[in-house]
């Protein structure tokens, strides 16, 4: 399969027939977009637009989902844009419409039976897979020395899927202090599992860790069946994806709509 019909297979099975993410989340088929719709501590969203998506259609659009989201009292909403979304202006758009930008990252894809299975970790550290609430804290820890960001929302999440074996958590623990964490999202009736949160604490960096918890989830994902793994990677992660043979399909910009405080 070449990249462009790997791209859209994952348009197809991930993003236009998208699955809910966790207890109490609903995704929504709204004329042009496909949206995720849950609590203020999960994932809130539009996940696909139309591909034939034009100038008008895309204002009415971007207006109904700020409505929609506000009216439910959402502070704060994502619309996930790809590079390769129409219309070709829709980032200028939502930008005039008060979304802001973030940092934008590549989306890779890489078939499962081309990944390695197994990697070791440096000494000293282990790996544990996260099962009940002492794990999650543990997990939350490593994600903020690795992010330096609030994981009050991760915690939320991850304590509503222990029981879920579509999701998998698991920590990297040196001497008992977290170091490391990441996570994936199994698909049923897809062929995709999707890979994040991967980062590891600033001292730990550049041994292989991240390597190592790609191969683990790597050879879960071979267990269960699926075909691709799927990652939206930072530039400080692609050039690892890419040495164990990721390929890099498009490029996906979070355009954040907050309300005034």
């Amino acid at each position: 399969m070449d990249s462009d019909e790997m791209l859209a297979l994952f348009d197809h099975e991930m993003r236009e027939h998208a699955r809910p993410e966790g207890p109490g989340v609903r995704v929504e088929r709204n004329f042009d977009v496909v949206r995720q719709v849950g609590s203020t501590d999960d994932w809130n969203g539009v996940v696909w637009t139309a591909p034939d998506l034009g100038p008008a259609r895309a204002e009415a659009a971007i207006a109904a989902q700020v409505e929609h989201y506000t009216s439910l009292g959402h502070a704060e909403f994502e619309w996930k844009l790809y590079s390769h979304d129409r219309p070709a202006d829709l980032g200028r758009r939502l930008l005039a419409a008060g979304f802001a930008a973030e940092e934008p990252e590549t989306l890779f894809v890489a078939p499962v039976a081309g990944l390695p299975t197994t990697a070791g970790l440096p000494a000293g550290t282990e790996a544990h897979t996260v099962s009940d609430a002492a794990g999650v804290e543990l997990m939350v820890r490593a994600h903020e020395l690795a992010f330096g960001t609030d994981g009050s929302r991760l915690r939320h999440q991850t304590l509503a899927r222990l029981t879920d074996d579509t999701f998998l958590a698991v920590v990297v623990l040196a001497d008992g202090e977290p170091v490391s964490s990441a996570r994936m999202e199994l698909h049923p009736g897809t062929d995709f599992a999707g890979l994040w949160g991967g980062g590891t604490a600033p001292g730990w960096r550049g041994r292989g860790i991240y390597r190592a918890l790609i191969a683990h989830r790597a050879r879960v994902a071979a267990e269960r069946g699926y075909r691709f793994l799927q990652v939206d990677a930072t530039d400080q992660s692609a050039p690892i994806l890419r040495r164990l043979g990721f390929t890099a399909l498009s490029t996906t910009t979070p355009y954040v709509y907050r309300t005034a405080p």
